[in-house]
C-alpha cells in the first residue's frame, strides 16, 4: 500500500513552562510507494521514532496529513490503521510460549474480523514458517535468543495481514552477528511479503543494506531521500557526507585558488565552475591512494589491518573531524611506512561544501 505523508508536522510542549515548543517532525513531504522498504535514518533525537509513531497512530500530528493509499488516516485510531508494529524491545507476554505470542493480536480481533481457533492457529502457523520459528512454538519469551524473540515479535506483527509494516530499531538490542543475520531475515520477509515497510534506524550500515530508498533526516526535517547508494555517492549537504559512510568521510578546512581545490599548502585538483574563497571539502576513505608522488601530504599515526580491510590512520593540520583514515589494498602497504603518508586523490571522491550553509558545490574538472 503506498502511504503519503503531506506537510506533517509534530510539535510537543516545551519541558518548562516558559520553555519553548519542541518540534519533533517539522513539515514532512515523502511518498512511499507500494511494496517498499524505506529505511528512516538519523542520529538520536533527530524525529525519525516520532515519524513512526505518527504513521501507525500512536501520536497525532500537529498539523499536516497521513495517507494509506486513497483514504486519509490522520485522525483513524491506531488500532484501525491496519499497521503491525515491531519495537526494539521485542515487547513479547513472558508468561505466553511463542504460539500464544503471536495468536494473541487474532484473539482480540472484534465482530466481523473475528476468526474462528482453526482460522487463528493457521494464520499463527503460517507467520511462524515466514520467519522460520515454527519449531519452536512451545517455548517461552525467556528461553530464546534475541533474535529468535525478534522473530516473533516480527510474525506477531505480520499474522494480522497489516497493510503496513512499522520496525521501530529492530536490531539494536542484538549482538553483531544476529544483527546481521537478523537483517537479511526481514529484507527476505519483506520480499516475500511485499508489504509496505519502513524501518526506523541510527545505524546507516542497516539501512543502506536492506533499504529500496533511505530518508536521511536531521533535527525533525528531511536531510534528502533517494536510493542508498545514490545518496551516499551524491549528498547534498555536509550532514549527510558525514553521517553515511564507515568509516566515516574525512572532511577539511580547504580552498579554491586560483582555480584548483588546495587543502593548506596541498592543490589535489584544478576546477571549473566554482567561486575562489574558503569552502569544506569532503573526501571519502576509498577516495584516497598511497603514492609517493601524490599531492597531499598527512603525517602517518597507523596502519590497521582487520580482516580484509587495511586502514591508513593519519592526522592533517587542516582536518575537522581529528583522525582520518584511508581504505588502501595490500600492495600499499610498502609506501606506509615512517612518520608521513602521502596520497593521491580521486576527484569522483571529493566533495566540496559552502562555508556558510554547508550545501554541496558542484564542480567540473578543469
Amino acid at each position: 500500500m503506498k502511504v503519503v505523508l503531506q506537510n506533517l508536522t509534530k510539535k510537543f510542549p516545551g519541558k518548562t513552562k516558559n520553555a519553548p515548543e519542541v518540534i519533533a517532525v517539522n513539515d514532512f513531504n515523502f511518498e512511499i510507494p507500494d511494496g517498499m522498504l524505506v529505511g528512516l535514518l538519523g542520529p538520536s533525537g533527530c524525529g525519525k521514532s516520532t515519524a513512526l509513531n505518527l504513521l501507525c497512530g500512536l501520536l497525532v500530528p500537529s498539523e499536516g496529513k497521513i495517507f494509506f493509499g486513497e483514504d486519509d488516516v490522520t485522525e483513524l485510531p491506531a488500532e484501525n490503521r491496519g499497521v503491525g508494529m515491531v519495537f526494539q524491545n521485542y515487547a513479547l507476554y513472558p508468561h505466553l510460549n511463542v504460539l500464544q505470542n503471536i495468536l494473541f493480536p487474532l484473539q482480540n480481533l472484534k465482530k466481523e474480523n473475528k476468526l474462528t481457533k482453526e482460522e487463528m492457529l493457521e494464520k499463527a502457523t503460517e507467520a511462524a514458517k515466514l520467519v522460520q520459528i515454527d519449531d519452536l512454538m512451545d517455548r517461552k519469551p525467556a528461553q530464546l535468543s534475541g533474535g529468535q524473540q525478534q522473530r516473533v515479535a516480527i510474525a506477531r506483527a505480520l499474522v494480522k495481514r497489516p497493510k503496513i509494516l512499522l520496525l521501530d530499531e529492530p536490531l539494536s538490542n542484538l549482538d553483531a552477528r544476529l544483527r546481521l543475520q537478523t537483517r537479511e531475515e526481514i529484507r527476505r520477509i519483506q520480499r516475500e511479503t511485499k508489504i509496505t515497510t519502513v524501518f526506523v534506524t541510527h545505524d546507516q550500515e542497516e539501512a543502506l543494506s536492506i533499504s529500496d530508498m533511505i530518508v536521511v533526516m536531521k533535527e525533525g526535517i528531511i536531510q534528502q531521500i533517494g536510493k542508498p547508494q545514490a545518496v551516499y555517492e551524491d549528498p547534498i549537504n555536509l550532514f549527510v557526507a558525514k553521517f553515511l559512510g564507515n568509516p566515516s568521510i574525512n572532511v577539511y578546512e580547504a580552498q579554491i585558488k586560483n582555480g584548483a581545490v588546495r587543502i593548506g599548502e596541498d592543490e589535489l585538483f584544478k576546477v571549473s565552475g566554482v567561486p575562489e574563497g574558503p569552502v569544506y571539502a569532503a573526501i571519502r576513505p576509498e577516495g584516497l591512494v598511497p603514492d609517493p608522488a601524490g599531492s597531499f601530504n598527512c603525517s602517518l599515526v597507523r596502519v590497521e589491518v582487520m580482516g580484509r580491510d587495511i586502514s591508513a590512520v593519519f592526522t592533517n593540520p587542516a582536518s575537522l573531524v581529528g583522525v582520518n583514515r584511508a581504505i588502501v589494498g595490500s600492495e600499499s602497504l610498502p609506501e606506509l611506512n615512517g612518520e608521513n603518508a602521502v596520497f593521491s586523490v580521486k576527484p569522483e571522491k571529493v566533495y566540496l561544501f559552502g562555508k556558510e550553509d554547508e550545501r554541496r558545490i558542484r564542480f567540473e574538472l578543469a
